[in-house]
Protein backbone atom coordinates (compact mmCIF):
# COMPACT_ATOMS: atom_id res chain seq x y z
CA UNK A 1 0.00 0.00 0.00
CA UNK A 2 1.26 3.60 -0.89
CA UNK A 3 0.04 6.63 1.03
CA UNK A 4 1.02 9.82 0.83
CA UNK A 5 -0.22 12.61 3.33
CA UNK A 6 0.62 15.90 3.70
CA UNK A 7 -1.18 18.29 6.05
CA UNK A 8 -0.21 21.60 6.99
CA UNK A 9 -3.26 24.11 7.51
CA UNK A 10 -4.04 26.34 10.02
CA UNK A 11 -6.48 25.31 13.16
CA UNK A 12 -8.51 27.33 15.62
CA UNK A 13 -7.46 27.23 19.56
CA UNK A 14 -11.12 25.97 20.43
CA UNK A 15 -10.81 23.17 17.57
CA UNK A 16 -7.50 22.03 18.36
CA UNK A 17 -8.34 21.54 22.19
CA UNK A 18 -11.60 19.45 21.12
CA UNK A 19 -9.11 17.23 18.86
CA UNK A 20 -6.36 16.96 21.68
CA UNK A 21 -8.70 15.16 23.71
CA UNK A 22 -9.20 12.56 20.74
CA UNK A 23 -8.34 9.05 21.67
CA UNK A 24 -4.60 8.59 20.41
CA UNK A 25 -3.70 4.97 18.63
CA UNK A 26 -1.46 2.73 21.64
CA UNK A 27 1.79 2.72 20.83
CA UNK A 28 3.43 -0.16 20.00
CA UNK A 29 7.25 -0.78 21.42
CA UNK A 30 8.80 -3.82 20.00
CA UNK A 31 10.64 -5.90 22.85
CA UNK A 32 14.82 -6.51 22.32
CA UNK A 33 15.90 -9.23 20.12
CA UNK A 34 16.33 -11.82 22.80
CA UNK A 35 20.06 -12.84 23.77
CA UNK A 36 19.70 -16.27 22.31
CA UNK A 37 19.03 -15.01 18.33
CA UNK A 38 22.25 -12.32 19.13
CA UNK A 39 23.64 -15.65 19.76
CA UNK A 40 23.11 -17.34 16.63
CA UNK A 41 23.47 -13.79 14.47
CA UNK A 42 27.14 -14.21 15.67
CA UNK A 43 27.58 -17.75 14.23
CA UNK A 44 27.16 -16.46 10.38
CA UNK A 45 29.07 -14.54 8.28
CA UNK A 46 26.40 -12.14 6.90
CA UNK A 47 28.40 -10.86 3.88
CA UNK A 48 29.29 -14.44 2.56
CA UNK A 49 25.96 -15.67 3.42
CA UNK A 50 24.62 -12.79 1.40
CA UNK A 51 26.53 -13.62 -1.54
CA UNK A 52 25.44 -17.10 -1.76
CA UNK A 53 22.30 -16.12 -1.47
CA UNK A 54 22.33 -13.82 -4.47
CA UNK A 55 23.96 -16.63 -6.43
CA UNK A 56 21.03 -19.05 -5.65
CA UNK A 57 18.81 -16.45 -6.33
CA UNK A 58 20.49 -15.93 -9.63
CA UNK A 59 19.96 -19.26 -10.88
CA UNK A 60 16.59 -19.68 -9.51
CA UNK A 61 15.19 -16.54 -12.04
CA UNK A 62 16.95 -17.98 -14.87
CA UNK A 63 14.97 -21.41 -14.31
CA UNK A 64 12.03 -20.86 -16.59
CA UNK A 65 8.67 -21.37 -14.45
CA UNK A 66 6.70 -18.70 -16.09
CA UNK A 67 2.83 -19.14 -15.52
CA UNK A 68 1.29 -20.16 -18.00
CA UNK A 69 1.96 -22.81 -18.74
CA UNK A 70 4.24 -23.10 -15.11
CA UNK A 71 6.52 -25.86 -15.12
CA UNK A 72 6.77 -25.86 -11.42
CA UNK A 73 8.52 -28.61 -11.09
CA UNK A 74 11.52 -27.30 -12.99
CA UNK A 75 11.99 -25.01 -10.01
CA UNK A 76 11.72 -27.05 -7.04
CA UNK A 77 13.76 -29.56 -8.43
CA UNK A 78 16.43 -26.42 -8.60
CA UNK A 79 15.02 -25.53 -5.35
CA UNK A 80 15.76 -29.44 -3.89
CA UNK A 81 19.13 -29.69 -5.30
CA UNK A 82 20.22 -27.11 -3.00
CA UNK A 83 18.25 -28.99 0.22
CA UNK A 84 19.87 -32.49 -1.24
CA UNK A 85 23.52 -31.01 -0.98
CA UNK A 86 22.94 -29.80 2.39
CA UNK A 87 21.49 -33.06 4.05
CA UNK A 88 17.77 -31.68 4.03
CA UNK A 89 14.84 -34.09 3.59
CA UNK A 90 12.16 -33.09 0.47
CA UNK A 91 9.35 -34.26 -1.94
CA UNK A 92 8.12 -32.76 -4.86
CA UNK A 93 4.25 -33.32 -5.37
CA UNK A 94 2.29 -32.85 -8.78
CA UNK A 95 -1.22 -31.40 -8.82
CA UNK A 96 -0.78 -31.96 -12.59
CA UNK A 97 2.33 -33.03 -14.84
CA UNK A 98 4.79 -30.41 -14.33
CA UNK A 99 3.78 -28.67 -11.59
CA UNK A 100 5.23 -29.28 -8.55
CA UNK A 101 5.37 -27.96 -5.11
CA UNK A 102 8.35 -28.54 -2.85
CA UNK A 103 7.81 -29.46 0.77
CA UNK A 104 10.47 -29.46 2.97
CA UNK A 105 11.10 -30.02 7.42
CA UNK A 106 13.39 -29.91 9.66
CA UNK A 107 11.98 -31.34 12.42
CA UNK A 108 11.98 -30.00 16.48
CA UNK A 109 14.39 -30.91 18.57
CA UNK A 110 12.00 -31.30 21.50
CA UNK A 111 9.00 -30.63 22.59
CA UNK A 112 7.73 -27.39 23.27
CA UNK A 113 8.57 -25.92 26.66
CA UNK A 114 9.99 -22.23 25.96
CA UNK A 115 9.90 -19.19 24.23
CA UNK A 116 6.69 -18.54 21.92
CA UNK A 117 4.64 -21.32 23.80
CA UNK A 118 1.83 -18.49 24.49
CA UNK A 119 -0.92 -21.18 23.12
CA UNK A 120 -2.94 -18.82 21.79
CA UNK A 121 -7.18 -19.36 22.60
CA UNK A 122 -5.61 -22.38 23.77
CA UNK A 123 -5.52 -23.93 20.74
CA UNK A 124 -1.38 -24.84 21.01
CA UNK A 125 -0.25 -22.82 17.82
CA UNK A 126 2.92 -22.20 19.21
CA UNK A 127 3.75 -25.92 19.37
CA UNK A 128 3.00 -26.39 15.27
CA UNK A 129 4.97 -26.24 13.20
CA UNK A 130 6.11 -22.59 11.31
CA UNK A 131 5.82 -22.99 7.62
CA UNK A 132 7.39 -20.65 5.04
CA UNK A 133 5.48 -20.13 2.28
CA UNK A 134 6.60 -19.06 -1.35
CA UNK A 135 5.46 -20.18 -4.99
CA UNK A 136 7.76 -20.79 -7.92
CA UNK A 137 5.48 -20.04 -10.69
CA UNK A 138 6.11 -15.99 -12.36
CA UNK A 139 4.01 -13.93 -14.51
CA UNK A 140 4.68 -13.54 -18.05
CA UNK A 141 7.00 -10.82 -19.04
CA UNK A 142 7.93 -9.35 -22.48
CA UNK A 143 11.57 -9.51 -23.09
CA UNK A 144 11.56 -6.69 -25.41
CA UNK A 145 10.92 -4.21 -23.26
CA UNK A 146 13.48 -5.11 -21.37
CA UNK A 147 17.23 -3.36 -21.39
CA UNK A 148 19.24 -5.96 -23.69
CA UNK A 149 21.14 -8.58 -21.11
CA UNK A 150 19.25 -7.56 -18.25
CA UNK A 151 16.13 -10.05 -19.26
CA UNK A 152 12.88 -11.80 -17.35
CA UNK A 153 15.75 -14.78 -17.67
CA UNK A 154 19.02 -13.38 -17.34
CA UNK A 155 19.29 -13.76 -13.48
CA UNK A 156 22.05 -10.93 -14.05
CA UNK A 157 23.62 -8.63 -11.42
CA UNK A 158 24.63 -5.21 -12.88
CA UNK A 159 27.35 -2.42 -12.46
CA UNK A 160 25.10 -0.69 -9.70
CA UNK A 161 24.55 -4.12 -7.19
CA UNK A 162 20.87 -4.69 -8.74
CA UNK A 163 19.96 -8.42 -9.68
CA UNK A 164 17.59 -8.90 -12.50
CA UNK A 165 14.83 -11.00 -13.57
CA UNK A 166 10.95 -11.71 -13.09
CA UNK A 167 10.16 -12.92 -9.81
CA UNK A 168 12.96 -11.27 -8.08
CA UNK A 169 10.38 -9.52 -5.99
CA UNK A 170 7.63 -11.13 -6.89
CA UNK A 171 8.28 -13.74 -5.16
CA UNK A 172 11.34 -15.87 -5.83
CA UNK A 173 13.55 -13.21 -3.90
CA UNK A 174 11.39 -14.14 -0.64
CA UNK A 175 11.72 -18.16 -2.09
CA UNK A 176 15.70 -17.97 -1.84
CA UNK A 177 15.79 -16.03 1.15
CA UNK A 178 13.24 -18.69 3.02
CA UNK A 179 15.28 -21.72 1.36
CA UNK A 180 18.78 -20.20 2.51
CA UNK A 181 16.87 -19.92 6.23
CA UNK A 182 16.12 -23.67 6.05
CA UNK A 183 19.70 -24.36 5.36
CA UNK A 184 21.27 -22.10 8.24
CA UNK A 185 19.19 -23.79 10.55
CA UNK A 186 20.35 -27.09 9.40
CA UNK A 187 23.91 -25.93 8.90
CA UNK A 188 24.38 -24.07 13.05
CA UNK A 189 21.91 -27.12 13.99
CA UNK A 190 19.73 -25.43 15.49
CA UNK A 191 18.11 -26.80 18.30
CA UNK A 192 13.95 -26.23 17.24
CA UNK A 193 11.48 -26.03 19.71
CA UNK A 194 9.05 -26.50 17.00
CA UNK A 195 9.07 -27.95 12.87
CA UNK A 196 9.76 -25.57 10.52
CA UNK A 197 8.57 -26.30 6.85
CA UNK A 198 9.31 -24.83 3.20
CA UNK A 199 6.25 -24.95 1.10
CA UNK A 200 7.26 -23.46 -2.26
CA UNK A 201 4.50 -23.90 -4.37
CA UNK A 202 3.07 -23.82 -7.84
CA UNK A 203 0.10 -22.02 -9.20
CA UNK A 204 -0.39 -19.18 -7.16
CA UNK A 205 -0.04 -16.84 -10.27
CA UNK A 206 -3.83 -18.06 -11.70
CA UNK A 207 -5.24 -20.65 -9.81
CA UNK A 208 -3.90 -21.34 -6.81
CA UNK A 209 -3.35 -25.14 -7.46
CA UNK A 210 -0.33 -25.40 -4.94
CA UNK A 211 -2.18 -24.10 -2.32
CA UNK A 212 -5.01 -26.46 -3.08
CA UNK A 213 -2.84 -29.28 -3.12
CA UNK A 214 -1.33 -28.10 0.30
CA UNK A 215 -4.99 -27.71 1.49
CA UNK A 216 -5.73 -31.41 1.16
CA UNK A 217 -2.73 -32.33 2.43
CA UNK A 218 -3.16 -30.10 5.49
CA UNK A 219 -3.71 -32.88 8.37
CA UNK A 220 -0.29 -33.89 7.58
CA UNK A 221 1.47 -30.08 7.54
CA UNK A 222 -0.60 -28.51 10.29
CA UNK A 223 1.19 -25.33 10.21
CA UNK A 224 0.52 -23.01 13.27
CA UNK A 225 2.01 -20.20 11.82
CA UNK A 226 2.61 -19.39 8.06
CA UNK A 227 4.75 -16.35 6.70
CA UNK A 228 4.14 -15.54 2.81
CA UNK A 229 4.41 -12.68 0.80
CA UNK A 230 1.79 -9.46 1.22
CA UNK A 231 3.53 -6.87 2.93
CA UNK A 232 7.37 -5.24 1.96
CA UNK A 233 9.27 -2.31 2.82
CA UNK A 234 8.87 1.10 1.37
CA UNK A 235 11.34 3.56 1.44
CA UNK A 236 9.86 7.34 1.56
CA UNK A 237 6.19 5.67 1.57
CA UNK A 238 4.86 8.47 3.58
CA UNK A 239 7.72 10.97 4.26
CA UNK A 240 11.36 11.12 3.10
CA UNK A 241 13.67 9.29 4.87
CA UNK A 242 11.18 7.05 6.21
CA UNK A 243 11.04 3.32 5.66
CA UNK A 244 7.55 1.48 6.22
CA UNK A 245 7.47 -2.42 6.51
CA UNK A 246 3.65 -3.50 6.14
CA UNK A 247 3.42 -7.07 7.53
CA UNK A 248 -0.36 -8.17 5.65
CA UNK A 249 -2.49 -9.50 8.67
CA UNK A 250 -5.41 -9.61 6.46
CA UNK A 251 -6.67 -9.61 2.60
CA UNK A 252 -9.21 -8.09 0.76
CA UNK A 253 -12.06 -10.75 -0.41
CA UNK A 254 -12.91 -11.09 -3.91
CA UNK A 255 -15.78 -11.31 -6.19
CA UNK A 256 -14.66 -11.87 -10.02
CA UNK A 257 -17.61 -11.66 -12.38
CA UNK A 258 -18.37 -11.96 -16.14
CA UNK A 259 -21.51 -9.55 -17.13
CA UNK A 260 -23.25 -10.19 -20.09
CA UNK A 261 -25.92 -8.31 -21.74
CA UNK A 262 -28.22 -9.24 -24.41
CA UNK A 263 -30.24 -7.93 -27.49
CA UNK A 264 -30.89 -8.56 -31.14
CA UNK A 265 -28.12 -9.47 -33.28
CA UNK A 266 -28.48 -7.01 -36.34
CA UNK A 267 -26.86 -4.69 -39.17
CA UNK A 268 -24.32 -2.18 -37.71
CA UNK A 269 -25.44 0.58 -40.54
CA UNK A 270 -28.74 1.33 -38.08
CA UNK A 271 -28.21 2.17 -34.59
CA UNK A 272 -30.88 0.85 -33.15
CA UNK A 273 -32.06 0.86 -28.65
CA UNK A 274 -31.86 -2.34 -26.87
CA UNK A 275 -28.92 -3.90 -28.79
CA UNK A 276 -26.66 -5.46 -26.65
CA UNK A 277 -23.01 -3.43 -26.58
CA UNK A 278 -25.23 -0.02 -25.57
CA UNK A 279 -26.62 -1.91 -23.09
CA UNK A 280 -23.56 -3.37 -21.47
CA UNK A 281 -21.60 0.12 -21.82
CA UNK A 282 -24.53 1.83 -19.85
CA UNK A 283 -24.33 -0.88 -17.28
CA UNK A 284 -20.39 0.08 -17.14
CA UNK A 285 -21.14 3.72 -16.55
CA UNK A 286 -23.24 2.96 -13.83
CA UNK A 287 -20.84 0.96 -12.19
CA UNK A 288 -18.23 3.59 -12.77
CA UNK A 289 -20.26 6.22 -11.62
CA UNK A 290 -20.90 4.55 -8.14
CA UNK A 291 -19.01 5.52 -4.96
CA UNK A 292 -18.15 2.99 -2.39
CA UNK A 293 -18.18 4.92 1.47
CA UNK A 294 -14.70 4.44 2.79
CA UNK A 295 -14.31 1.89 5.98
CA UNK A 296 -10.87 1.82 8.53
CA UNK A 297 -9.74 -1.26 9.08
CA UNK A 298 -8.73 -1.51 12.74
CA UNK A 299 -5.13 -2.42 10.93
CA UNK A 300 -4.90 0.14 9.13
CA UNK A 301 -5.89 3.05 11.60
CA UNK A 302 -2.97 1.09 14.20
CA UNK A 303 -0.34 1.36 11.78
CA UNK A 304 -0.83 4.68 10.66
CA UNK A 305 -0.33 5.32 14.34
CA UNK A 306 2.93 3.64 14.78
CA UNK A 307 3.71 5.49 11.44
CA UNK A 308 2.82 8.79 12.71
CA UNK A 309 4.47 7.93 15.86
CA UNK A 310 7.79 7.78 14.16
CA UNK A 311 7.30 10.77 12.36
CA UNK A 312 6.19 13.38 14.56
CA UNK A 313 5.25 16.69 13.55
CA UNK A 314 1.86 17.99 12.74
CA UNK A 315 1.35 15.31 10.47
CA UNK A 316 2.62 12.55 13.06
CA UNK A 317 0.03 14.08 15.88
CA UNK A 318 -2.84 13.75 12.91
CA UNK A 319 -1.59 10.24 12.16
CA UNK A 320 -1.85 8.90 15.81
CA UNK A 321 -5.46 10.13 16.38
CA UNK A 322 -8.15 7.98 14.33
CA UNK A 323 -10.57 10.50 14.84
CA UNK A 324 -8.44 13.29 12.95
CA UNK A 325 -7.63 10.61 10.06
CA UNK A 326 -10.72 9.11 9.37
CA UNK A 327 -12.86 12.93 9.51
CA UNK A 328 -9.70 15.12 7.73
CA UNK A 329 -7.42 13.02 5.78
CA UNK A 330 -9.94 10.80 4.56
CA UNK A 331 -10.11 13.09 1.56
CA UNK A 332 -6.66 12.68 0.88
CA UNK A 333 -6.30 9.14 1.53
CA UNK A 334 -9.22 8.76 -0.99
CA UNK A 335 -7.52 10.79 -3.57
CA UNK A 336 -4.47 8.49 -3.33
CA UNK A 337 -5.71 5.15 -5.81
CA UNK A 338 -3.41 3.12 -3.16
CA UNK A 339 -4.45 4.11 -0.09
CA UNK A 340 -8.32 4.48 -1.75
CA UNK A 341 -8.20 0.31 -2.31
CA UNK A 342 -7.59 -0.16 1.68
CA UNK A 343 -10.85 1.66 2.60
CA UNK A 344 -13.35 0.76 -0.20
CA UNK A 345 -14.92 -2.36 -1.90
CA UNK A 346 -13.20 -1.74 -5.36
CA UNK A 347 -15.54 -2.49 -8.95
CA UNK A 348 -12.81 -2.66 -11.25
CA UNK A 349 -13.50 -3.46 -15.21
CA UNK A 350 -10.91 -5.76 -16.19
CA UNK A 351 -11.86 -7.16 -19.43
CA UNK A 352 -14.58 -6.89 -22.61
CA UNK A 353 -15.89 -9.35 -24.91
CA UNK A 354 -18.20 -9.32 -27.83
CA UNK A 355 -17.15 -12.16 -29.41
CA UNK A 356 -15.46 -12.73 -33.02
CA UNK A 357 -18.13 -10.99 -35.62
CA UNK A 358 -17.64 -8.17 -38.63
CA UNK A 359 -17.12 -4.40 -38.22
CA UNK A 360 -20.55 -4.28 -39.39
CA UNK A 361 -22.59 -6.81 -37.55
CA UNK A 362 -23.99 -5.88 -33.70
CA UNK A 363 -23.92 -9.12 -31.67
CA UNK A 364 -26.56 -10.67 -29.44
CA UNK A 365 -24.41 -11.09 -26.78
CA UNK A 366 -21.21 -8.75 -24.88
CA UNK A 367 -20.01 -9.11 -21.94
CA UNK A 368 -17.38 -7.30 -19.57
CA UNK A 369 -15.38 -8.74 -16.47
CA UNK A 370 -15.12 -7.61 -13.37
CA UNK A 371 -13.46 -7.71 -10.42
CA UNK A 372 -14.17 -7.00 -6.90
CA UNK A 373 -11.98 -6.73 -3.86
CA UNK A 374 -14.44 -6.71 -0.51
CA UNK A 375 -13.52 -5.63 2.74
CA UNK A 376 -13.68 -7.60 5.67
CA UNK A 377 -17.33 -8.48 6.79
CA UNK A 378 -18.79 -7.79 2.93
CA UNK A 379 -20.45 -11.68 1.77
CA UNK A 380 -19.84 -11.42 -1.69
CA UNK A 381 -23.26 -12.91 -2.63
CA UNK A 382 -24.88 -9.70 -1.03
CA UNK A 383 -22.37 -7.63 -3.17
CA UNK A 384 -23.48 -9.28 -6.14
CA UNK A 385 -27.16 -8.30 -5.24
CA UNK A 386 -25.70 -4.60 -4.90
CA UNK A 387 -24.01 -4.30 -8.23
CA UNK A 388 -27.27 -5.94 -9.60
CA UNK A 389 -29.56 -3.17 -7.99
CA UNK A 390 -27.32 -0.45 -9.25
CA UNK A 391 -27.40 -1.64 -12.87
CA UNK A 392 -31.05 -1.91 -12.94
CA UNK A 393 -31.10 -4.55 -15.70
CA UNK A 394 -33.00 -7.61 -15.41
CA UNK A 395 -32.36 -8.69 -19.18
CA UNK A 396 -28.37 -8.93 -18.00
CA UNK A 397 -27.08 -12.09 -16.89
CA UNK A 398 -24.35 -12.51 -14.19
CA UNK A 399 -21.83 -15.31 -14.22
CA UNK A 400 -19.59 -15.87 -10.81
CA UNK A 401 -15.98 -17.11 -12.29
CA UNK A 402 -14.17 -16.60 -8.46
CA UNK A 403 -15.04 -15.62 -4.72
CA UNK A 404 -13.69 -16.17 -1.56
CA UNK A 405 -14.45 -13.43 2.02
CA UNK A 406 -12.24 -11.44 3.21
CA UNK A 407 -9.77 -12.68 6.27
CA UNK A 408 -7.25 -12.14 8.85
CA UNK A 409 -4.66 -13.14 11.46
CA UNK A 410 -4.52 -11.11 14.88
CA UNK A 411 -1.48 -8.68 14.95
CA UNK A 412 -1.60 -9.50 18.91
CA UNK A 413 0.51 -12.26 17.91
CA UNK A 414 4.32 -13.39 19.08
CA UNK A 415 5.27 -14.25 15.52
CA UNK A 416 3.75 -10.99 14.21
CA UNK A 417 5.94 -9.10 16.85
CA UNK A 418 8.85 -11.20 16.31
CA UNK A 419 8.28 -10.24 12.51
CA UNK A 420 8.03 -6.22 13.22
CA UNK A 421 11.14 -7.00 16.16
CA UNK A 422 13.70 -7.55 13.63
CA UNK A 423 12.56 -5.15 10.90
CA UNK A 424 13.17 -2.45 13.01
CA UNK A 425 16.08 -3.79 14.93
CA UNK A 426 19.06 -1.54 15.09
CA UNK A 427 17.67 0.99 12.38
CA UNK A 428 16.25 4.58 12.84
CA UNK A 429 13.51 6.15 10.53
CA UNK A 430 12.36 2.61 9.97
CA UNK A 431 8.66 1.12 11.18
CA UNK A 432 6.85 -1.57 10.98
CA UNK A 433 2.64 -2.38 11.25
CA UNK A 434 0.00 -4.23 10.08
CA UNK A 435 -1.93 -3.92 7.00
CA UNK A 436 -4.91 -5.29 5.24
CA UNK A 437 -3.86 -5.93 1.96
CA UNK A 438 -5.59 -5.30 -1.26
CA UNK A 439 -4.61 -7.98 -3.39
CA UNK A 440 -4.90 -11.71 -2.05
CA UNK A 441 -2.33 -14.46 -1.68
CA UNK A 442 -2.44 -18.33 -1.20
CA UNK A 443 -2.97 -17.14 2.53
CA UNK A 444 -6.53 -16.11 1.82
CA UNK A 445 -6.95 -20.49 0.74
CA UNK A 446 -5.28 -21.31 4.47
CA UNK A 447 -6.66 -19.18 7.42
CA UNK A 448 -9.11 -20.74 6.83
CA UNK A 449 -7.84 -24.22 7.64
CA UNK A 450 -6.94 -23.08 11.13
CA UNK A 451 -3.08 -21.17 10.06
CA UNK A 452 -1.98 -17.57 11.02
CA UNK A 453 -0.62 -16.42 7.92
CA UNK A 454 1.44 -13.05 8.03
CA UNK A 455 2.49 -11.41 5.04
CA UNK A 456 6.13 -10.22 5.00
CA UNK A 457 9.00 -9.88 2.74
CA UNK A 458 11.72 -8.46 4.45
CA UNK A 459 13.52 -6.23 1.27
CA UNK A 460 13.30 -2.50 1.71
CA UNK A 461 12.71 -0.74 -1.60
CA UNK A 462 11.22 2.46 -3.63
CA UNK A 463 8.43 2.90 -5.03
CA UNK A 464 9.67 3.25 -8.80
CA UNK A 465 10.97 -0.85 -7.72
CA UNK A 466 7.97 -1.54 -6.64
CA UNK A 467 6.38 -1.10 -9.63
CA UNK A 468 7.90 -3.87 -11.74
CA UNK A 469 6.08 -6.25 -10.22
CA UNK A 470 3.97 -8.04 -12.76
CA UNK A 471 5.81 -5.17 -15.33
CA UNK A 472 8.53 -4.72 -16.94
CA UNK A 473 12.54 -4.66 -15.64
CA UNK A 474 11.78 -6.46 -11.83
CA UNK A 475 14.95 -5.83 -10.14
CA UNK A 476 16.27 -5.91 -6.56
CA UNK A 477 18.93 -4.49 -5.05
CA UNK A 478 21.99 -7.28 -3.76
CA UNK A 479 21.98 -4.59 -0.44
CA UNK A 480 18.13 -5.27 0.35
CA UNK A 481 19.10 -9.15 0.05
CA UNK A 482 21.82 -9.24 2.25
CA UNK A 483 19.77 -7.12 4.75
CA UNK A 484 16.31 -9.35 3.92
CA UNK A 485 18.62 -12.77 4.71
CA UNK A 486 19.53 -11.49 8.40
CA UNK A 487 16.32 -10.12 9.00
CA UNK A 488 14.08 -13.28 8.06
CA UNK A 489 17.23 -15.99 9.55
CA UNK A 490 16.84 -13.89 13.12
CA UNK A 491 13.10 -14.00 13.34
CA UNK A 492 12.81 -17.62 12.62
CA UNK A 493 15.82 -18.18 15.13
CA UNK A 494 13.08 -15.62 17.47
CA UNK A 495 10.10 -17.98 16.58
CA UNK A 496 11.26 -21.60 16.32
CA UNK A 497 14.74 -22.01 18.55
CA UNK A 498 14.91 -22.89 21.64
CA UNK A 499 15.90 -20.46 24.00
Amino acid sequence: MQIFLSIVRPVGLVLLCLLAACTVTPQHVPTPVPIHVRGWQAKIDWTKAGDELVQVLAGYLQTDTVNPPGNETRGAQYLGAILEKEGIPFEIDEFAPGRGTLIARLKATKPSGSGLDAKPSGLGLADKPLCLLSHIDVVPARADLWPEGKGPLSGVVDKDGVLWGRGALDMKGMGAMELMTLVWLKRLQVPLRRDVLLLAVADEEVDNGGAKLLAKRWKDLDCGHLINEGGIGLRDMLSKGQTVFAVSVAEKGLLWLEMTAHGKSGHGSTPLPGRAPGKLLEAIRKLQAHEEEPHFDPSLTYALGQIGHDLGGMTGWVLQRPFWVRNVAVGQLMDEPGSRAALVNTINITGLNTGDHEPNVVPAAASARIDCRLLPGVDPRKFLARLQEIVGDKTMTWKILHEAKANASPWQDPVYEALVRHATDGRTGVVAGPVLSVGFTDSLLLRPLGVRAYGFIPLDIDRALAETMHGENERVPVASLHRGLKVLVSAVLDIAAER
